[in-house]
């Protein structure tokens, strides 16, 4: 069992993949619930407002944002950027462009750009080879 300190509160936990402890998650859970109520009443409002009507911290409400769980409205925002080319985003850490290259080279990279199938082909077909080589000896 790997027993970490919590993050956040400094408090030992059972580490189970995240780098806070359960409390600090469930609190999380409940500013985000917060958070996501008050823009559901309240569209079109700003970070600062729904900062101070929620008391959540800004910057937990942007990495709400940076995780996905929350959309910027306004496409053209100055909050949210691609950290890989820099173009405005809604949600998330990259734009959609970003992602479909980096999905594709993660592709190319795992699997070499070939298909497994042939991969499993080619290794079944090396490993008779050798077998073939010990066999004449």
């Amino acid at each position: 069992m790997d027993v970490r300190n919590c993050s956040r509160c400094g408090k030992i936990y059972a580490y189970d993949g995240f780098n806070i402890c359960l409390q600090c998650r469930r609190k999380d859970e409940e500013d985000f619930k917060k958070v996501k109520e008050y823009i559901d009443e309240n569209p079109g409002v700003n970070i600062s407002e729904v900062s101070e009507e929620t008391g959540v911290d800004t910057k937990k409400i942007i990495s709400f944002l940076r995780e996905g769980r929350l959309e910027v409205e306004d496409e053209h925002n100055l909050l949210l950027s691609c950290e890989r080319c820099g173009a405005s985003i809604k949600t998330g850490r990259f734009c959609e462009k970003c992602t479909v290259e980096m999905q594709r080279e993660f592709k190319q990279s795992i699997g070499g750009g070939r298909d497994p199938k042939d991969l499993e082909n080619g290794r079944a077909k090396e490993r008779i080879r050798i077998t073939d080589r010990y066999k004449k000896r």
